[in-house]
């Protein structure tokens, strides 16, 4: 694995076509721990495609456009929660899920929270812009970026649009459905759809042997016992739920076991 680092990213090389592009969300505030933020860049023969644009508080672009040469390039939002799209608007086009295309398609507000993101970006009036032009995702939607070609999964649960991504050349980018770190849930009575999903990612495992998981989040790569490991702790989580705490900064009750923390939003 080759790597390099400039002033705030980390760059690593995993195989010839396939790069991962890292931040620390923690210095943005340390109630985020789930660092790094892995952003990927897949190289196919013709275009490349971006997963996820990050923070946006340093220049993501021109690394982008050195790593990916004279191809094409796609850039693609897994979900749009702010780690994952402040990025956006350094980019002219951006594709995303139909149930969350409305959310980047105007500005991004953050004055609810100025508690949290005031350091960083009370600057832009904690208001992040979108990008020029917002395409919309769905279910089966695929791309040929020239012998890679790339499917998308519909994955709701973290988010109504949350996507994974399977390729023909082995890799599932589970986004922030599944990775290894605190994990933000929906309200109980909708854990079953969190479930369906691992369980159909989890299917996909079955049917392609030796797939590898690129979480957006944390550890990376992964293999299929990151999925079966987190069905088991969120459909155990009732059972953990006197135990709860309370996080002020997210509103939110958390439980914990040996291997995740479990926010529930």
């Amino acid at each position: 694995m080759a790597e390099s680092n400039d002033n705030w990213y980390k760059i690593t090389k995993l195989k010839y076509y396939l790069y991962v592009i890292q931040e620390n969300i923690s210095v943005v505030h340390p109630v985020y721990t789930n660092d790094p933020l892995n952003l990927y860049l897949l190289l196919g023969d013709d275009t490349a495609l971006l997963i996820d644009t990050g923070c946006g508080l340093s220049p993501l672009r021109p690394i982008v456009d050195k790593l990916k040469g004279e191809r094409k390039l796609i850039v693609l939002n897994s979900h749009t929660h702010w780690d994952h799209v402040f990025g956006n608007e350094q980019f002219e086009e951006v594709y995303v899920h139909e149930n969350e295309a409305f959310t980047v398609s105007r500005p991004y507000d953050l004055s609810y929270s100025k508690e949290i993101f005031g350091e960083h970006y009370a600057n832009r009036n904690f208001s992040i812009p979108p990008a020029k032009i917002i395409k919309k995702l769905r279910d089966g939607d695929s791309f040929d970026l020239g012998k890679i070609m790339v499917r998308v999964i519909h994955a709701p649960g973290h988010s109504s649009g949350s996507i994974c991504l399977l390729t023909n050349t082995g890799e599932l980018f589970t986004s922030d459905v599944a990775y290894y770190g605190d994990q933000f849930l929906p309200r109980r009575r909708f854990f079953p759809i969190v479930l369906d999903t691992l369980s159909k990612l989890m299917q996909i495992c079955e049917e392609h042997e030796s797939l590898e998981l690129y979480p957006s989040h944390r550890q990376t790569p992964c293999d299929k016992s990151l999925l079966i490991d987190l069905y088991s702790g969120i459909s155990n989580i009732e059972k953990l739920w006197d135990t709860r705490q309370k996080n002020e900064l997210f509103n939110a009750y958390y439980v914990q076991d040996e291997k995740f923390r479990y926010y529930i939003m």
